[in-house]
């Protein structure tokens, strides 16, 4: 496995990082990774052993402030800066393997983001894998919660206002300390301002994901606590794909590729793109 690193420019002159695990044969596809909140590409080491033997060559991009990415810890102007820095990087990927599919990897927030740049962006992807998707309103967030998050954007929009759990991330203790331990994850509350843009980006998904028709693999943890599961259930009936399909796996936690039956989710994910492959 060969691994490879690098910088882009983002639209507000962010140096946004990226890196690239690449198969010792020629690659059968490529696999853009889009993490999630306050983390960072580099957690995804199961996913990357399970498919990069298999020859699939994958990249991934620290979302700006986020990982080794330039720019204020989780904090955008506007939900913009992700949609276009992905479909950026998306192009770069392209342009270095032209004749290769892409898929992408989109997990929690990073979920929303992918399924918001499918909405923004005419891109030339495959199919997509959405994890534990960020994409449903939590009930708990109350009409005053999202008013009060519309004023703080506006007055004071890089007051932190919520925190991750760790101890959601998985079942596996010594997944939540890695988390913990991990310098490059952020382990503060999410700015107002990207609290805001985060609920919009939901509200959109939630009244446009009937435009989203690539190929889809919707993956859910049954006892996820960091997003609403039921989000995993609106997304599968919401989007306009012909070809889609829903697993629920009914224990597991947020991060299903970290959980102890991550091999049995990875297995599923490897079967889907060897059938996409067929197609």
């Amino acid at each position: 496995m060969n691994h490879r690193e690098g910088f882009i420019e983002s639209i507000t002159d962010s140096r946004l990082y990226h890196q690239a695990w690449l198969p010792e044969g020629a690659p059968r596809a490529c696999i853009v990774l889009v993490h999630g909140l306050a983390e960072h590409s580099g957690r995804y080491t199961r996913l990357i052993e399970q498919l990069v033997p298999q020859n699939y060559a994958i990249f991934g991009l620290d979302h700006v402030g986020h990982g080794k990415s330039e720019g204020t810890r989780v904090f955008v102007r506007a939900f913009s800066e992700f949609t276009s820095a992905l479909e950026t990087f998306i192009a770069h990927v392209h342009d270095s393997y032209p004749q290769l599919p892409l898929f992408l990897y989109a997990h929690s927030v990073g979920a929303l983001i992918a399924a918001n740049t499918l909405l923004d962006y005419d891109i030339d992807v495959a199919g997509s894998i959405f994890s534990g998707p960020c994409v449903k309103v939590p009930t708990s967030v109350s009409a005053a919660t999202v008013t009060m998050a519309k004023i703080l954007s506006r007055l004071a929009p890089k007051l932190g206002i919520s925190a991750v759990d760790a101890r959601g991330v998985s079942r596996d203790p010594d997944e939540v300390r890695a988390y913990i331990d991990d310098p490059l994850v952020y382990s503060g509350k999410t700015t107002a301002r990207l609290a805001c843009e985060l609920l919009k980006a939901m509200r959109r998904v939630h009244t446009e994901a009937v435009q989203i028709t690539v190929p889809a693999l919707i993956l859910q943890g049954g006892c996820d606590s960091i997003v609403d599961p039921d989000g995993a259930v609106m997304l599968y009936d919401a989007i306009g794909s012909r070809d889609k399909t829903l697993k629920v796996y009914d224990g597991l936690y947020h991060e299903i590729h970290n959980e102890p039956e991550h091999q049995r989710v990875l297995s599923d994910v490897a079967a889907w793109l060897e059938e996409q492959r067929r197609t």
